[in-house]
């Protein structure tokens, strides 16, 4: 199944940082999410585009994971040629990632 079927998600952008959030809908998703969408796993979703590291935090309070992908908006938005400079759709694009 894809993400998007268990979660939402939302994108925010300082400089040539990328942080991503991703909430299940139920919080008895929550743990399965923790397992199978590591940092490791949405560094090779965005490998095209993520050219440093990227940092999972995990916010259980609020059951979210939170992804920091530094280097992965070409520059950041004063120096980036990309259409989404500040990488807005980057959400809409890890709800596409398939998990079991």
């Amino acid at each position: 199944m894809k993400l998007k079927e268990i979660c939402h998600s939302r994108t925010g952008d300082k400089g040539d940082i990328s942080n991503i959030s991703l909430i299940p809908w139920n919080e008895a998703d929550y743990p399965m999410l923790k397992e199978k969408v590591t940092a490791q796993r949405v560094k090779e979703y965005f490998s095209d585009i993520c050219k440093g590291t990227v940092t999972r935090y995990e916010v259980d309070g609020i059951c979210a994971l939170n992804f920091v992908m530094e280097q992965a908006l070409g520059g950041g938005v004063l120096r980036s040629l990309a259409m989404d400079k500040h990488g807005k759709a980057l959400s809409s694009a890890l709800l596409e990632m398939e998990v079991e």
